[in-house]
């Protein structure tokens, strides 16, 4: 019998994901939260609640419409909750909730394994790109 590589041998996941139900969930839940301006909404509520324009300042690259969209993404699946202040004009808070919460850390080890690994996976690219041209 043939030794597997340590890869092939180590998981991480678990072995219930070639269950279509379980696969679906998973799908489901990474195309909502894993993308990246729902991350970046995430992390910059992970310092505590914004307001629409202060989220929007702190993401500079997000347009308004697009930060309106993943705010009402986040608040659909239970992660962002939205509070409206009756002043004048209306003040409108956006915060984690506990779900919410819960991703931070998950979503961080993500963003710290990016920046490690940045430069190693552009070489990587360099690499492939080279070998590819005819």
């Amino acid at each position: 019998m043939t030794k597997k590589p340590v890869q092939e041998r180590t998981s991480l996941l678990p072995g219930n994901l070639h269950v279509p139900e379980d696969c679906r969930a998973v799908s489901d839940v990474l195309d909502h939260v894993g993308d990246k301006w729902s991350v970046l909404v995430v992390v910059t509520l992970g310092d505590g609640p914004k307001r629409f324009n202060e989220l929007r300042r702190s993401i500079a690259s997000i347009s308004q419409r697009m930060l309106t969209l993943t705010l009402r993404g986040l608040e659909r699946d239970g992660l962002v909750t939205r509070t409206v202040f009756p002043t004048i004009p209306p003040r409108v808070d956006y915060r984690l909730t506990e779900l919410g919460r819960s991703l931070l850390h998950p979503v961080a080890a993500l963003g710290n394994w990016a920046r490690e690994n940045h430069a190693r996976i552009v070489q990587a690219r360099v690499r492939f790109d080279a070998r590819a041209k005819p």
